[in-house]
């Protein structure tokens, strides 16, 4: 999803030269799917990072959990 008043910046970028091919024959906008890419590798990269810097704590919460049960387990209706 663009940014609203984003700028954009010219960019060298080297690809795969028949993935290059069949986009151009595809008329596939080359610098949004660069983007679309891009953004959905950096989320990915975030969300693991997210996950190494707090392992720790989401091991010792399961760890809680699995010694005392869920907190609201007795409002469950299933």
């Amino acid at each position: 999803m663009p940014v609203a008043g984003s700028r954009k910046k010219p960019t060298n970028l080297s690809l795969d030269e028949a993935l290059l091919e069949e986009a151009r024959a595809l008329n596939v906008n080359l610098s949004r799917a660069a983007e679309v890419g891009l953004r959905r590798e950096i989320a990915h990269a975030k969300s693991e990072r997210w996950k190494t810097e707090n392992a720790a704590a989401i091991e010792s919460s399961n760890q809680w959990a699995e010694a005392h049960g869920l907190p609201l387990a007795r409002y469950r209706q299933f």
